[in-house]
């Protein structure tokens, strides 16, 4: 399992900027209305590193590297599947409530030979109003061979004049599978707010370890005339959902129908907005997206999903995710 960098490395800009900004998000450059870029507190780090410890019968999966730097911290992992004692469930928080103008977080996680792990987020992630530049978050996951692994994080509010590139990088073993997703609202709904954000840029990569590209997810988000991208996206809704199950250890027309069903049952109890499901590339799993204006809906969706995924994949129910 590779490891983090040594500390000098880790603070430096060439390990938490993103090589490529997209267009959308760069044009805001980066001048400091208060705290310029690397400024103690504007750059979050977070690695974890888990393997497989114990004796024969009792092994479980346990948290064997961590790294963090404000504002990006974990508490301990636990354990409350029954079903699944070797699991470990661990959620990500950040001290300063949400992500700021000029914030840089890099989070690596990974994930040793036959590991099981559950990782989300303690709450939705808010992108504050910026008066000058931008913000990036990067997601590094490293799954070995035979590893399981859940990265599911909560929804992500972007606010008004916000503009935010995040990237998530997933190298997959073959005999690897991972179960993520993201939903981002178009805004603070509770307060009217809708598409007043400026720009959102999400790019979501697989590959197998050797490099060959597996899946690739591009998003561009530009607000304009109360719309942020087609159909497919947001348009002029305001919740998008996506699921992405990664595999080779189901078919993945199995796959793909599992998902189906599971949000369409949810549809039957809260019919609204439309939701799509697709086979990925080359048998690599299937993927799932909704989009509606509903957050209690879209959260039906993502639920019922995600829980038929896990019960797929691993053959027993799935827990109250405890928030």
């Amino acid at each position: 399992m590779p490891g983090p960098g040594a500390p000098p490395e880790r603070l430096s800009a060439a390990h938490y900027e993103p090589a490529h900004v997209p267009a959308e998000v760069s044009r805001y450059g980066t001048a400091a209305h208060t705290l310029p870029v690397g400024t103690s507190g504007k750059v979050g780090l977070l690695e974890l590193g888990f393997e497989v410890r114990g004796p024969a019968g009792e092994q479980r999966t346990e948290l064997v590297r961590h790294y963090q730097k404000t504002p990006l911290q974990i508490m301990r992992p636990m354990y409350y599947d029954e079903a699944r004692p070797d699991m470990p469930y661990t959620y990500v928080m950040t001290t300063g409530g949400g992500i700021l103008h000029n914030d840089r977080q890099r989070t690596d996680l990974w994930f040793g030979e036959g590991t099981s792990a559950h990782v989300t987020t303690q709450a939705h992630t808010k992108v504050y109003r910026m008066e000058s530049g931008y913000a990036t978050a990067l997601v590094n996951l490293d799954l070995a061979p035979g590893a399981y692994v859940e990265y599911l994080p909560d929804p992500l509010i972007p606010y008004r004049d916000s503009r935010l590139y995040q990237r998530t990088d997933v190298t997959l073993a073959e005999s690897a599978t991972l179960v993520a997703g993201e939903t981002v609202y178009s805004g603070r709904l509770s307060r009217g707010e809708h598409h007043q954000f400026s720009a959102l840029a999400s790019d979501f990569t697989v590959r197998r370890p050797d490099g060959e590209p597996v899946a690739v997810d591009r998003v561009r988000l530009v607000p304009r005339d109360g719309r942020s991208g087609g159909p497919a996206v947001l348009g002029s809704l305001d919740v998008v959902s996506t699921i992405y199950v990664v595999t080779t250890a189901v078919p993945a027309k199995e796959v793909a129908d599992v998902l189906h069903a599971a949000a369409a049952d949810a549809f039957s109890h809260a019919p609204e907005g439309r939701f799509g499901v697709s086979t990925l590339p080359v048998g690599s799993g299937a993927w799932l997206r909704f989009v509606g204006n509903d957050t209690v809906a879209a959260a039906a969706v993502w639920r019922s999903a995600t829980r038929a995924a896990h019960e797929l994949l691993t053959g027993s129910p799935a827990p109250t995710i405890r928030k």
